[in-house]
């Protein structure tokens, strides 16, 4: 099956090949590595892959291109790869193993994925990470992650939103650090044998494109400030997501999207940058203070039951101190995520559990002092727990006291360092007092858009992990991002890269003395001077939490046309005002983070115009994409999301041709053909 992209523009005619291949949906990938063209470890030796990130995607693709035998020149911006932004994920990683016996299998895990997204991500790119995810499991317990186990040993699982089986991997609350310090590992022993060149403190600030193809970047050494050249056979993009367009966001402070985004400049074409997810059990904002959020994991859901009182009176004692939540009997307390989605319950994906939070507070029940919160309780859970291990230990007859210990003591297991976390940023002890949760900024399903290979519309520049488009449609689930990363570091991108390199054995070393990379440092370097040398008169904050301001409330969880075409002349005119009155203190030649979040949010204010344009013009509901003129007017699903197929079942892809407002789309026919296009329901 080829996916062409049909262009809507009256210039000519531009094709994109999506090159998935030919045949039955569960045999595309293997007949693939059967056929592709393959390079002998000698020649390996000879050819060198640039790799940006090194996350859990770019860690796990430098350690394996290096393993491979290829000469790998890892670079990312903090001080170590153990500081990647990866590290944060809380909850788990899929796999459909099906240790629980409970029906899973690698066509569920396809099939929850693409229904998770809302039906806008390509099939065979998602059928492929299925296949995979079962290696990612045995690669990880082989380095040594310490997985969660049952009582016999065995490799434990628990559910996240959106599925009806359990399959998530997990070590406690801190999975992604757990994984991440795999691929750490093994991108050290590489490291050692001096097949990975690690580059730490430096950050892209350019790809340098010679005769068509992706040859080298442009880097700063962030200590120094010096500007480097570095060449190689191909570039590898593992840069993460672009959450703090926001400003608020779970991402790290240093979280960005200057790598995408300037690619996207050079040729790579962005794709569906409205997707994003909010996060439903994030800890509430503060104050106006607050320079990011926190995540409470997923996995909480699994026993955390999330609730607003029923009555008005309810709500206004416990926001004024006149009531606290424990005082509410099970009668006076609106279990809303049960009430409106029995089947999933409080294990909704998380675009319904979000939307629904929003409503609930919106409609004035939210229950902290800014009326933005919901509870997530865990005393249900708790008191089964405690009963249980009451009957395991032989106490038929346990005082409320003693099930309240036994249970929370589960509780503390499963989810200790979450719980312990909470209580330090909140000062509340979440074992004796429900949490309180809101929705918040956390990933984004968009990204550049790549094809079947991971390869950009550019030649030899690849894209992977959340960087870009392609597997999560419109909404991700749960312990997905994870799975993600590592199937295309370990299990895909080795595969494909292999089949573009394989014309480059005779190429030779890429010199950096070339009219090309001239040009590109040129650029980087007057971009540079321009922040340290104009005289404005606000900080580079004081223009992101503008931008992040306009995001949340006009490009946030609900969306309307209306809000939306004022957004979209609002960040133009933040964007106008921040290249005139920018102040950027210190200077070029020196450590100075006020110049690298320069070029971060001046490209934030060019990528949040393009992601209000794509949100207009997507004239439908879908996974994360919620406008307020699509929804269900009445039967089961009213008041959910309203998808339209008919005119929307495609890949947004946008080329860059100067000013956001000037960028062309493109659309990639998305086909189901092993999938029935139905309405998504969790009720």
């Amino acid at each position: 099956m080829h996916c062409f992209i049909i262009l809507i523009t009256n210039k000519p005619m531009a094709t994109l090949d999506s090159k998935v291949p030919e045949g039955a949906l569960k045999d595309k990938w293997t007949t693939y590595k059967d056929k592709i063209d393959l390079v002998n470890p000698a020649n390996k030796r000879n050819i060198d892959i640039i790799v940006v990130g090194t996350g859990l995607a770019g860690g796990s693709a430098a350690a394996t291109l290096a393993e491979l035998g290829y000469n790998v020149k890892a670079f990312c911006y903090q001080d170590s790869p153990r500081r990647a932004h990866s590290i944060a994920a809380q909850g788990g990683i899929n796999a459909s193993k099906n240790y629980m016996g409970d029906g899973d299998s690698n066509y569920r895990l396809f099939y929850d994925t693409v229904k998770g997204g809302d039906y806008r991500s390509r099939e065979a790119n998602v059928h492929r990470l299925a296949e995979v995810s079962g290696n990612i499991i045995d690669q990880c317990v082989a380095q040594g992650v310490p997985f969660a186990r049952d009582y016999g040993g065995l490799l434990d699982n628990r559910s996240f939103g959106g599925v009806l089986v359990s399959r998530t991997f997990y070590a406690k609350g801190q999975t992604g650090q757990q994984l991440l310090l795999g691929a750490y590992s093994a991108m050290n022993r590489q490291i050692a044998r001096g097949k990975i060149t690690m580059h730490n403190r430096h950050e892209m600030l350019d790809v340098v494109k010679v005769d068509g193809k992706a040859r080298g970047i442009i880097a700063r050494n962030l200590i120094t400030g010096e500007i480097e050249r570095h060449s190689a056979h191909a570039v590898v993009i593992a840069t993460g997501g672009y959450g703090n367009v926001y400003f608020l966001s779970t991402n790290a402070m240093g979280s960005n999207a200057t790598a995408a985004w300037k690619i996207h400049k050079k040729g790579a074409f962005f794709a569906n940058p409205c997707y994003t997810q909010i996060h439903p059990t994030c800890i509430p904002r503060s104050g106006d203070y607050q320079s990011k959020l926190t995540l409470m994991s997923e996995s909480l859901r699994n026993d955390g039951r999330i609730w607003v009182p029923k009555n008005m009176e309810d709500v206004m004692a416990i926001r004024e101190g006149r009531k606290k939540p424990t005082d509410l009997s099970e009668e006076e307390r609106d279990y809303y995520l049960e009430r409106r989605y029995p089947a999933f319950g409080n294990l909704v994906p998380r675009d319904v559990a979000s939307r629904a939070a929003k409503e609930r507070c919106d409609a004035g029940y939210g229950v902290n002092a800014t009326g933005e919160a919901v509870y997530l309780d865990f005393k249900t859970a708790i008191n089964r727990y405690g009963t249980e291990q009451a009957l395991l230990h032989g106490d038929h007859n346990p005082s409320a006291a003693k099930i309240i210990q036994l249970g929370e003591k589960v509780i503390e297991e499963k989810y200790g360092n979450l719980f312990q976390m909470y209580e330090k940023i909140v000062d509340e002890n979440p074992y004796k007092t429900p949490m309180m949760i809101y929705p918040a900024t956390h990933y984004t399903m968009g990204g550049v858009w790549v094809d079947y290979n991971l390869m950009t519309t550019v030649d030899g520049l690849y894209c992977i992990g959340e960087a870009n488009f392609s597997d999560h449609g419109a909404n991700r689930l749960g312990a997905s991002a994870l799975m993600q990363g590592l199937a295309d570091g370990y299990f895909v991108l080795p595969y494909t890269i292999g089949d573009y390199l394989s014309d480059d054995i005779r190429t030779g070393e890429i010199a950096t003395n070339s009219a090309e990379f001239d040009q590109a440092e040129k650029e980087v370097k007057e971009r540079l001077d321009f922040f340290i040398n104009n005289k404005g008169t606000h900080s580079v904050d004081y223009f992101h939490k503008r931008l992040g301001k306009v995001m949340w409330d006009k490009v946030g969880m609900a969306r309307n046309e209306k809000e939306l075409k004022e957004a979209i002349a609002e960040i133009k005119e933040i964007r106008d005002e921040f290249w005139k009155n920018v102040k950027v203190p210190g200077s070029l030649n020196e450590f100075n983070q006020e110049l690298e979040k320069a070029g971060r949010v001046a490209d934030f204010l060019e990528l949040g115009e393009l992601f209000a344009k794509d949100a207009l013009n997507r004239n439908e509901s879908c996974g994360g994409h919620f406008r307020e003129e699509s929804v269900e007017l009445d039967g089961p699903q009213k008041g959910e999301a309203k998808r339209n197929d008919k005119d929307y079942a495609y890949v947004a892809a946008w080329e860059y041709k100067g000013e956001p407002s000037e960028a062309i789309l493109h659309k990639e026919a998305l086909e189901f053909k092993d999938i029935e296009l139905k309405t998504r329901s969790y009720k």
